[in-house]
């Protein structure tokens, strides 16, 4: 039984703001840049037989600067999509829509609890199929959630996660219950 390792990716300009970065490509900030870069001593032992990240630029860069300039592009590593909320705070939605989060709330035009579930699934079937570590580069909500249905939980209980930029996280299995071997460190 494989390691599932996450890395979320470095700092951006909207994650620092808490804007809502689904789809909007944008770059890692020198101060993501540098702490990606950090991340190569910590991940360059472990001897990994996969790295799939996600496709867009500020995981694949987190990706290149950690060392794994390769990393096989993954779709289904994107980011929860928010659609009509792309680019907005949690606080301005919920001056339309109080109590509003990702979690228990749709977003108008966006990717459902159902549609993520589906995507992560696939993703975990794959990565517990490979021989050996997998690593995978992406983003909060979507590691989250990913991390739920690794222990076989509804998406909804990724809230429960915590997740910051470039931080390393590690699922596993005790016996044969998969479990959280090390988070957001």
């Amino acid at each position: 039984m494989n390691e599932l390792w996450l890395v979320r990716h470095g700092a951006t300009e909207w994650s620092e703001a808490g804007r809502h970065t689904s789809v909007t490509d944008l770059p890692l900030l020198p101060e993501g840049e540098e702490v990606a870069r950090g991340l190569a001593p910590r991940l360059a032992d472990v001897g990994f037989a996969e790295v799939r990240t996600s496709p867009r630029l500020r995981a694949r860069r987190t990706a290149e600067l950690a060392g794994f300039p390769d990393a096989v592009l993954d779709e289904d590593l994107v980011e929860w999509a928010y659609g009509d909320y792309e680019g907005i705070t949690t606080e301005d939605i919920r001056t339309t829509v109080p109590g509003w989060t990702t979690w228990t709330h749709p977003a108008p035009g966006g990717e459902s609890a159902e549609e993520i579930t589906r995507r992560l699934d696939r993703f975990i079937e794959h990565a517990r199929s490979v021989d050996g570590p997998v690593l995978a580069f992406g983003h909060g909500h979507s590691l989250r959630a990913l991390a739920a249905r690794w222990l076989e939980l509804p998406v909804s209980d990724g809230r429960h996660f915590k997740l910051d930029t470039a931080t390393v996280s590690v699922l596993g299995w005790e016996r044969e219950t998969p479990v959280v071997l090390r988070w957001n460190s």
